[in-house]
C-alpha cells in the first residue's frame, strides 16, 4: 500500500507536462470505446490497449459478467453501461476475458465459490455454463470456455433494448475479446464469427 500511496502523492509532479492534456478531462469526456472486463489485478486495459485518459470507459466486475436486462433491477454494471451508450454515446463496445480467470473456473467447478454465496449469486447472472461433455473440460480450464463466456456477455448486452437499437442503426459496433495474461496476447472474434483469432 506504501507504494501506492507515494505514487499519489507524486502523480501530480509527474504531469505537469501534460497539464493541459488533463484540464481538458475536467470539461467532459468522449470515451472510444465501452471496455468491459474483469476485475482481476492481472488484467489493466489501459495498459494492453495503450489507451490515454479518456479514451475508455471501463466497467470491471467478476468475471466480466453482463447481466441481461432486467429493467426493475438497480445494477452498476447495467447502469454504467446505459450511461455509456445513452449519454456518451460510446461507438464501440468490447467485453474483453482473460486467461485464468477466477469466475469462469467458478461457474465450471461450483465447489470452488461453494463458501462465497455472494460470489456464487453474481456468477448465476453469467448465463454460461460449459456442459460436461464439452472437451475442454477433459483437458482442464482452457481459453475455450472463456471465449464461450464472453460471447455469452455479448448476447447479453443485445437484451438492452437501447443497444439493441444502436446496433441495428449501426451505431454501434460490439468486440469480443480475450487477453492472454501470461504472454500479453489479445485474441478478437470477428463479428458473425464465434471463433477467435490473434488480432
Amino acid at each position: 500500500m506504501q507504494t501506492l500511496i507515494e505514487h499519489a502523492r507524486t502523480f501530480h509532479a509527474k504531469i505537469t507536462d501534460k497539464q493541459q492534456e488533463f484540464a481538458q478531462l475536467a470539461h467532459g469526456q468522449q470515451p472510444q470505446v465501452l471496455f468491459i472486463s474483469c476485475s482481476d489485478s492481472g488484467v489493466i486495459p489501459s495498459l494492453f490497449r495503450g489507451a490515454r485518459p479518456g479514451d475508455l470507459f471501463e466497467v470491471r466486475s467478476a468475471g466480466n459478467i453482463v447481466p441481461p436486462c432486467r429493467p426493475q433491477a438497480a445494477c452498476a454494471v447495467a447502469g454504467s453501461i446505459e450511461f455509456a451508450v445513452q449519454v456518451l454515446q460510446v461507438p464501440d463496445i468490447v467485453v474483453c476475458g482473460h486467461s485464468h480467470c477466477g469466475a469462469v473456473q467458478g461457474l465450471l467447478r461450483e465447489q470452488s465459490v461453494q463458501t462465497m454465496p455472494l460470489v456464487r449469486r453474481w456468477l448465476t447472472w453469467a448465463g454460461y455454463r460449459a456442459r460436461t461433455d464439452e472437451p475442454w473440460l477433459t483437458r482442464g480450464l482452457g481459453e475455450e470456455a472463456t471465449e464461450q463466456h464472453v460471447l455469452t456477455q455479448l448476447d447479453h448486452l443485445r437484451t438492452y433494448p437501447f443497444i439493441a437499437r444502436r446496433l441495428a442503426s449501426g451505431r454501434l459496433r460490439p468486440h469480443a475479446w480475450y487477453y492472454t495474461v501470461e504472454t500479453g496476447e489479445v485474441l478478437a472474434c470477428a463479428p458473425g464469427s464465434r471463433v477467435f483469432k490473434s488480432l
